[in-house]
């Protein structure tokens, strides 16, 4: 999967919501209710890397290995990849 870097709101929300994680670690169906359920209702930055094969995109896979979401000063960050456990961290930049 090439990078990908998208800075309106609503776009990243529409990425979010095509994105399934599988595998080990973190998991979810739609990393959009994630997203949401964590508090980011108004990302302004979103970035995607790398290549996951248990990451899905709009149900293709590989997608990517690494998602940014930010949302002012938090960070929502998953990481993962091949023959990783995906984790995720929130964190507060000053």
């Amino acid at each position: 999967m090439k990078p990908v870097t998208v800075q309106n709101p609503e776009e990243i929300l529409t990425m979010l919501a095509d994105v399934a994680l599988r595998g080990t670690g973190f998991v979810t169906e739609c990393l959009l209710d994630y997203v949401l359920d964590e508090g980011f209702t108004e990302p302004i930055y979103f970035n995607a890397s790398g290549e996951d094969p248990e990451a899905y995109f709009k149900g293709q896979s590989p997608a990517w290995a690494v998602y940014q979401v930010r949302e002012w000063k938090r960070v929502l960050t998953v990481s993962g990849g091949p023959g990783k456990a995906r984790r995720v961290q929130i964190t507060e930049t000053p």
